[in-house]
Formats: C-alpha cells, sequence, structure tokens
C-alpha cells in the first residue's frame, strides 16, 4: 500500500508468512518481501533458527550465508546486530541517492524468541541479576508497573505457574533468564542504532517510529525435553566444519559451523551457539506479570503488549510520553499508515479482491482524541478466541467454553462472569461469530492444514 502511495519500502529481519523457504524457483518466492512490495530485504524467511547462523538468510531474493556474505561480515556475526546494523545501511543508502521519496521500513526482530543465544559480553552484565526467582522478581515487576500506571492497582497478580523451590536446576533457570536478558538488551542497543543514523540524517522528528512486540511471553518447554548431547561443549569439534557458502535450512541446526554438535536438555547452559534452548514458562509467567496465559493463547498473558509510538513532528509537546489506555491491535498500524501516509487502501490487488481494513487509525490518541471504532476487537489464534467491546472480553481457549472477563475492574482475567452475565455471553459471541465468517478464520482447526499460498 505504501509502495503505491510512492514510499520508498525497505524490510528488514524476520518475514516468516510462507512455507517456501528453500523455493524451487521464482514462481515459489510470490510471498517473498521483493513479491510483496519491498524494494530491498535482508533477514531470515523462516521464523526462527539460531542467531549465530540464521537459516533461510536471505538478500533480496538471493539466500545467503552470513560466512560468505560479501556485503556484510563483521567481526562476530550475531543475528539481532545484523538486522540493525542492515537497517541502517538501508537507511544511509536511501538518503545518499537522493531519493526523495519517504520510506517506510519494517524492522522485524527475532529476540528474544528462542533459542536463547546471545553474546558473552552481554550475557555477563546481568550476572546475579535473577538469582532471587520468579516470586520476587515478579511481584517488583508489579510493583513498578503499578507505580508507572501501568497496571491498575485494583487488578490481582494471576496465580504463579512455577514454584522456585521445586525447580531441579536453579543455575539452570537462572541462566536462561540472563542470556533472555542479554538479548532484549541487544536488541535495545540495535534500536539505537538506527535512531543514531535518523537523528544523524536530520529525519528523527518526522519519523513515525511504532515499537511494539508481537504476543506475549512464550511457555514453549524448547530445548528442555530429552537431552541431545547434553553436558558441557566439548574441548574441540566432534564434526566437519561446513563449508562458508553452505547455506543453512534447519530451524534447529545439527551443529554449528565450525563442527560442534547441537546441545538440547534441561541443563544445558543456554547462550552460546552450540546450545538451543527456550527460557520455560516460570520466566514466561515473569514476563507477563500480572497476567494469565503466554503466546498461543488469546488471554491478556498472549496478547497484551506495549505500543509506543514516537513522532515528535505530529505528536504535540504536552502529549509526549502520556500512557493512552484505549485497547489497540495489530491491525490498526495499517489503519494508522494510511492515516499518516494520506494514502488509499487497496479494494483489489494483482487480480484478488482485498477485504475492507478492520482496523482503526490510532491517529486521534496523538492530541488526546478518542479511536473511532466502529465495533469490537477480535483475535482467533491456533483455535483460542476472544472479542474486547469496551469493558467487557469474551475469550475461550480452543475447544472450551466462553469465559467473560469485565476489564476495567478485572484485566487479570481471574473472575470469569460468564454465568452470571449469559446475555452479555451470546451478544458477544454472535459478534466473534459474524468476525470469524467475515475473515476466513473458519472452520476452527483448519490452520493445521497446508494453506493455499496462491494468495
Amino acid at each position: 500500500m505504501l509502495h503505491d502511495a510512492d514510499y520508498a519500502t525497505y524490510a528488514v529481519g524476520k518475514w516468516h508468512v510462507t512455507k517456501k523457504v528453500r523455493p524451487e524457483g521464482p514462481q515459489q518466492q510470490h510471498n517473498w518481501p521483493l513479491q510483496r512490495g519491498f524494494e530491498r530485504f535482508y533477514g531470515t524467511i523462516h521464523g526462527a533458527g539460531s542467531f549465530f547462523d540464521p537459516n533461510s538468510l536471505t538478500r533480496d531474493n538471493e539466500l545467503i550465508s552470513p560466512a560468505a556474505d560479501p556485503e556484510y561480515q563483521p567481526e562476530t556475526y550475531y543475528y539481532t546486530n545484523a538486522i540493525g546494523d542492515n537497517a541502517v545501511r538501508f537507511l544511509a543508502d536511501h538518503a545518499a541517492s537522493g531519493d526523495d521519496r519517504p520510506f517506510f521500513m519494517y524492522v522485524t526482530y527475532t529476540a528474544a524468541h528462542w533459542p536463547m543465544h546471545a553474546l558473552d559480553d552481554d550475557i555477563a552484565r546481568y550476572q546475579g541479576v535473577y538469582d532471587q526467582g520468579f516470586a520476587p522478581i515478579r511481584e517488583a515487576r508489579l510493583a513498578k508497573a503499578r507505580g508507572l500506571g501501568v497496571i491498575d492497582a485494583a487488578w490481582p497478580m494471576s496465580p504463579p505457574a512455577v514454584a522456585w523451590e521445586k525447580v531441579k536446576d536453579s543455575d539452570f533457570e537462572i541462566r536462561c533468564m540472563e542470556v533472555y536478558a542479554a538479548m532484549v538488551d541487544a536488541m535495545d542497543r540495535s534500536i539505537g542504532g538506527i535512531v543514531t543514523e535518523l537523528r544523524r540524517q536530520g529525519e528523527l522528528d518526522d519519523t513515525v517510529i511504532f515499537y511494539l512486540q508481537d504476543n506475549g511471553g512464550c511457555a514453549e518447554g524448547m530445548g528442555r525435553g530429552n537431552n541431545k548431547n547434553a553436558g558441557p561443549r566439548a574441548a574441540s569439534p566432534s564434526l566437519p566444519a561446513m563449508a562458508a557458502d553452505a547455506l543453512q535450512f534447519d530451524m534447529i541446526p545439527k551443529q554449528t559451523r565450525d563442527g560442534y554438535p547441537m546441545r538440547q536438555g534441561y541443563g544445558v547452559m543456554p547462550g552460546a551457539a552450540d546450545t538451543y534452548i527456550g527460557y520455560g514458562e516460570g520466566w514466561a509467567n515473569v514476563s507477563n506479570t500480572p497476567f494469565r496465559e503466554y503466546k498461543h493463547w488469546v488471554h491478556e498473558g498472549g496478547i497484551s503488549t506495549p505500543l509506543i509510538v514516537h513522532w515528535p513532528a505530529g505528536i504535540p509537546a504536552e502529549r509526549r510520553g502520556q500512557l493512552v489506555q484505549t485497547p489497540g491491535h495489530l491491525i490498526d498500524i495499517m489503519a494508522t499508515c494510511v492515516d499518516v501516509a494520506a494514502a488509499s487502501y487497496p479494494s483489489e490487488r494483482n487480480g484478488h479482491t482485498i477485504k475492507p481494513a478492520e482496523g482503526a487509525s490510532l491517529v486521534p490518541t496523538f492530541s488526546g482524541r478518542a479511536v473511532e471504532r466502529s465495533g469490537p476487537l477480535f483475535w482467533e489464534h491456533e483455535g483460542n478466541r476472544a472479542v474486547r467491546a469496551g469493558r467487557w472480553k469474551l475469550v475461550a481457549k480452543a475447544g472450551k467454553p466462553w469465559e467473560l472477563y469485565d476489564m476495567e475492574a478485572d484485566r487479570t482475567e481471574q473472575h470469569d462472569l460468564a454465568a452470571r452475565m449469559p446475555e452479555k455471553v451470546e451478544q458477544l459471541s454472535r459478534a466473534w461469530d459474524d468476525y470469524a465468517a467475515r475473515a476466513d478464520v473458519l472452520p476452527l482447526g483448519a490452520w493445521r492444514k497446508p494453506r493455499d499460498e496462491s494468495r
């Protein structure tokens, strides 16, 4: 849409909207970034992988190896840094080219998605920070959030997920969170590099920056099950090294490029390139303080994330730093971009009819006005579903009955009102059914089947 509105368009980082990560010919790249309106791309087509040797790494339409990329050879390759460095390069090239079009850049970091990979110096900065375990850190985060006005003091904390005294290896759990924090630290500095480049160009004040996460903390047990080459790292590699130009396609690589086998299992200390571990449910519960559930589900712990908007030229000085409690949704980003760019949302693209946009522009909130939303907000993810209308939220896990919550009084979803308010459940569930029908959500469970990628 913004390319058609005469914007230069760049994408950097994770793509993850096609299964064709190793296409057999250009016709199978129709859902890659350059075929979806971006002029330049550096990143991964797959959704997850090593931070030291990312799979499906691509520049524009060409798969590349980080070890043999002639355009980017840092002293130590780390994907978070690579995303930021290449984003800065795109911005610098845009300015140097004399291209007078405005730009749109989509930057999608994989941090802090598993595996827990980070550089040693970053990990060292967090040594000892998480030694207290889950509960004290969760309580401290709640107190801070209440003090900042992000969380209402009336909302109770959801129950803890994992008792610290029952973990099998506290050193391992502490290390997981230290690495997670190091990953976020690296991402923060990388974003700072992008901001610095915009400031250098004199473009920072008139560039709209949206910073947000795509879901809540992840409780998946990646790498915490059966041991695979468990134990400390070997003194020397036991496998043949990979050629510098060999392409990496496995989400969980079998080895590092220099020949160390991949290690997984509870107690394998994460961080290094030959480990592949997730930080687990206990820390995900801390990340989602004070909410219930996690990524995958559409209770607040799965969908409540921050949105920070920076635009000095478009946000009045008295509004800067203000908290807006009005619920927003990912679909609102498109509507906001249409508004800011004075663009037109298309009704047709490449011979396909485009469904009308469902989002609402968030621009009114920049000056303290209300969002003009025509109806409720809706979610569906892997059969988990929800609808939010004003203070009311109807939510259910896949195959489970609806739950009803008053989000003004109980945003942590502790008191299900469905049995007391059947009329409200019926009203909101009908609205969700209508949404599901028009948005191609039905039948539930269809996400498990091969998708039609011709669209």
